[in-house]
């Protein structure tokens, strides 16, 4: 399987409800290093998994919806916990959409899969892995 990734990042506020978060239940920051990487069989005809400047082209697309938002505010989250796991399903879920629609050109829809990790610091992490 060959795969490239990109990487950008995000800056949000957002909240959560439940004991088990603790003191993150308060309104906080946080800033995330996302990597976005792109999965296929095989290389296309010009020996690439997908443009890289496309693919960070479109990360960034995705994230500029969320970036500098009080994700409590965004009526997409309503009542939910905008957990790390589901920011980065949230992502990888924009991404396929966009790959779909053939934002990344006509090669890209031989993709097989998109895992997104956001790096929530620099000893933590969470991922979401999906196929196309």
């Amino acid at each position: 399987m060959f795969s490239i990734t990109v990487r950008d990042h995000v800056m949000i506020a957002h909240s959560f409800r439940g004991d088990v978060f603790g003191p993150a239940q308060r309104l906080h920051g946080a800033t995330y290093v996302v990597d976005a990487t792109f999965l296929r069989p095989g290389l296309d005809d010009d020996n690439i998994v997908v443009d890289i400047g496309l693919a960070t082209t479109e990360l960034h697309a995705v994230l500029a919806d969320l970036n500098y938002r009080n994700l409590d505010d965004e009526p997409a989250f309503a009542g939910v916990n905008t957990s790390t796991e589901f920011l980065a399903k949230v992502v990888a879920d924009r991404l396929a959409e966009r790959v779909l629609a053939g934002a990344l050109g006509e090669g890209a829809r031989a993709l097989t899969g998109i895992t997104v990790v956001l790096h929530e610091s620099h000893v933590a992490s969470a991922s979401y892995e999906r196929a196309l």
